[in-house]
């Protein structure tokens, strides 16, 4: 028996339940984990409200990311051994694999041996951030030195993840985010610079910023109606890519301005690249790569301890206020 966490309806944070279950062992090509951290996502909490991607079907368990040891291993599975300290890869359903809880059984491809020189919590805050940032700004869009890409929703862990990728490869990271509240950490954190969208002209302080040229790049995870602004700050020939649905309004097309820029705009998730092996790989040696040369630094918000605080964990997810990842420990 273990504790793991499992709702019984959508709804908010309130709906998650610490039950003692039975948790199976694994499968061909699978691994069970001993996990002793737990990265939050917004991914979660949607799939908890039932806004995602994936429909939940009730009681289900939940959760992407985890730290721990393997403390078995099925059928067919190479390169791991009991004991060894691993964190999961996003590339596998998040009811089919749900990782919160004392226990995860989840597919050995969707493992990785993380830097050593990672505590428990760091570990659990890595492949989701990186990953989904890699995935469209290196892996797609090709960033590089030169480049300025515009990061709406710059404190969440993806967007600090996005900001230190292109300090990596000597691109312009443009923070953008609500209010100015946040500027100075965002600055600390990496950003060029950093502008406030509700306080602060978008248009012209992207364009001011970039000598009137725009963003080749914009990596957007809010939609909604900012997304006429970010078309109009883009570059000839930019890509802006969607890869969440924050706002619930809806997004329009400025399709003359698309047009006359030639621009693409692109749905992208990260599952493009972890459920790839031949793009799975890459991916993994240039984020442990960064992160073993202190390059790739996960940022924690605010850690949380024990399966007990997992709905005060979801309401700080939802409240805003974090800069970085969320973490709970196990």
């Amino acid at each position: 028996m273990a504790r793991v966490v499992r709702f019984h309806e959508t709804g908010g944070p309130e709906v998650l339940k610490i039950e003692n279950l039975e948790v199976r062992p694994p499968g061909s090509g699978e691994v069970r984990i001993a996990v002793k951290a737990l990265g939050l996502n917004r991914a979660e909490a949607m799939f908890r409200s039932g806004r995602y991607l994936e429909e939940p079907k009730p009681p289900t368990r939940l959760g992407y990311e985890a730290a721990g040891t393997i403390e078995s291993i099925g059928p067919g599975v190479e390169g791991f051994k009991i004991g060894d300290a691993v964190s999961t890869i996003p590339a596998f359903s998040i009811s089919e694999h749900g990782v919160y809880g004392e226990l995860a059984v989840v597919p050995a491809r969707a493992v990785a041996k993380h830097p050593a020189s990672l505590s428990w919590t760091e570990a659990a805050a890595i492949w989701m951030q990186y990953a989904t940032a890699y995935g469209a700004v290196i892996g797609i869009a090709d960033l590089k030195a030169g480049d300025t890409i515009l990061i709406p929703a710059a404190s969440s862990s993806v967007g600090i993840a996005a900001i230190q990728i292109a300090n990596l490869v000597g691109a312009t990271p443009i923070a953008l985010t609500r209010r100015s509240n946040k500027r100075s950490k965002l600055l600390e954190l990496g950003a060029k610079h950093v502008i406030a969208t509700e306080e602060q002209d978008l248009v012209a302080e992207v364009m001011k910023l970039t000598g009137g040229k725009g963003a080749r790049v914009v990596f957007d995870p809010v939609g909604g109606p900012t997304v006429e602004k970010l078309v109009n700050a883009m570059a000839q020939y930019g890509i802006l890519f969607l890869y969440g649905a924050l706002s619930t309004d809806p997004t329009p097309l400025p399709l003359f301005e698309v047009l006359g820029k030639m621009l693409t705009i692109r749905g992208y998730m990260l599952l493009e690249f972890t459920t790839d092996p031949q793009k799975l790989e890459p991916m993994k040696k240039f984020i442990i790569d960064g992160l073993n040369s202190g390059k790739l630094k996960p940022i924690i918000a605010k850690t949380f301890g024990g399966l007990d605080q997992i709905v005060d964990a979801h309401r700080y997810l939802e409240s805003n206020e974090q800069i970085g990842k969320i973490v709970v420990t196990v």
